[in-house]
């Protein structure tokens, strides 16, 4: 029997596989696909995500993928404003590729095991422990766990997700693609256009990230296809189409997902707890999407350990968990849904866009507003 099971492999599950491992738990990753793989995400770790890291023992790791460091954000709308606002601090931009995989080598050197091409079936409490039905490529087992934790993302199988968290009316669509040749300015940018917002972000090797959130019915009108999705927003921003006329897109490194919703509040608890996507879904424009799944792992862990030390009961860890994720994410929440929908309204943008230029101090402030404070120490 495991000491704990981790289920999803992501940068939640694999960052937490790797932590309990590192602790000296018996632990087991477990996912539905295999890695190394491209996944839609900005590939922006912000500053707040450096703490985690450092908590963690990660940093060391991730620095050697040698990401690209930036200092500031760039915001364009489709009518030609654009913002220049400073970063709180140095942010990275690292691809999925390579983090994930590292972070999955990091548990295994940790004394993790790690299984891909594994499809969790369901999830049981028994007693004392769990039973988890797998399925691979030819055969169903059940394996045993004292405690799992859910890292399945945001959008899990039927039946392993809280019914607590109700979906929101608004689904999207996300799309990435890497692009060669558009330079390395160490910029963050992001880009208005009617039904949703495009990012660029550098990563390494010499690349960029190109990463989209549309509506549905954008993307239907793109054809519904992730290169035909970044020309739609191009075509729908000048300034976007400007910019990705310098480079080429990398292939192999696109991929799509839907739907996604954003949370209406943090789901850090379900028949188990959640850590990453499955807590807790920003608006991505906020760049703190990674930020809060590492910080979830650093909270999550420290009282998975004192539960399987004893020294913590199953309530006590689901109340502090649960609280602590509240306090934490709830208002970066609250405030990334509301400049989504101002930056949403093709009218208000340009506006607010112009405040900024002639306020740098508020746009400092609602970039501050949208960043996890850290309470890893507390």
């Amino acid at each position: 029997m495991y000491d704990v099971a981790v289920l999803g492999g992501g940068i939640a599950g694999g960052s937490m596989a790797a932590a309990l491992a590192g602790m000296g738990w018996h632990t087991v990753l477990i996912d539905q696909s295999t890695f190394p793989r491209h996944k839609v995400c900005g590939e922006f770790l912000s500053p707040e995500s450096r703490n985690s890291l450092s908590s963690l023992g990660l940093e060391p790791r991730i620095r050697s993928l040698q990401p690209v460091e930036m200092n500031s954000a760039r915001l364009h709308t489709a009518l030609g404003n654009s913002l220049d606002i400073p970063l709180p601090g140095a942010a990275l931009g690292v691809s999925r590729y390579a983090l994930d995989h590292a972070l999955h080598q990091a548990a295994l050197d940790r004394g993790a095991e790690t299984h891909g091409g594994m499809t969790v079936l369901s999830v049981n409490r028994a007693g004392e422990r769990y039973e988890i039905e797998i399925r691979g490529r030819r055969a169903s087992e059940t394996i045993e766990a004292r405690a799992v934790i859910g890292a399945w993302g945001r959008n899990p199988r039927s039946g392993l997700a809280s019914s607590l968290e109700p979906a929101g009316a608004n689904r999207y669509v996300g799309v990435k693609s890497h692009y060669d040749g558009l330079g390395m300015e160490p910029v963050v940018e992001l880009y208005l256009f009617s039904g949703g917002y495009l990012g660029i972000c550098p990563v390494e090797g010499g690349r960029h990230n190109v990463a989209a959130l549309m509506t549905r019915d954008v993307f239907q009108q793109a054809g519904k296809s992730v290169q035909g999705a970044i020309e739609m927003a191009a075509c729908l921003n000048p300034a976007l189409r400007r910019r990705l006329a310098l480079g080429e897109p990398v292939s192999g490194t696109e991929a799509a997902v839907s739907p996604v919703r954003i949370s209406r509040k943090p789901a850090a608890w379900g028949k188990v707890p959640h850590i990453g996507d499955a807590a807790l879904v920003i608006p991505p424009l906020c760049g703190d999407g990674m930020a809060i799944a590492l910080h979830s792992v650093v909270l999550c862990s420290r009282w998975a350990d004192e539960f399987l030390c004893g020294r913590m009961t199953l309530s006590d860890w689901r109340h502090n968990y649960t609280q602590a994720m509240r306090r934490d994410c709830s208002s970066l929440l609250r405030w990334g849904k509301w400049f989504q929908r101002l930056f949403g309204n093709r009218l208000l943008s340009p506006i607010l866009i112009r405040t900024g230029n002639l306020m740098p101090h508020l746009a400092y402030r609602m970039v501050l507003a949208t960043r996890l404070k850290s309470t890893e120490g507390k």
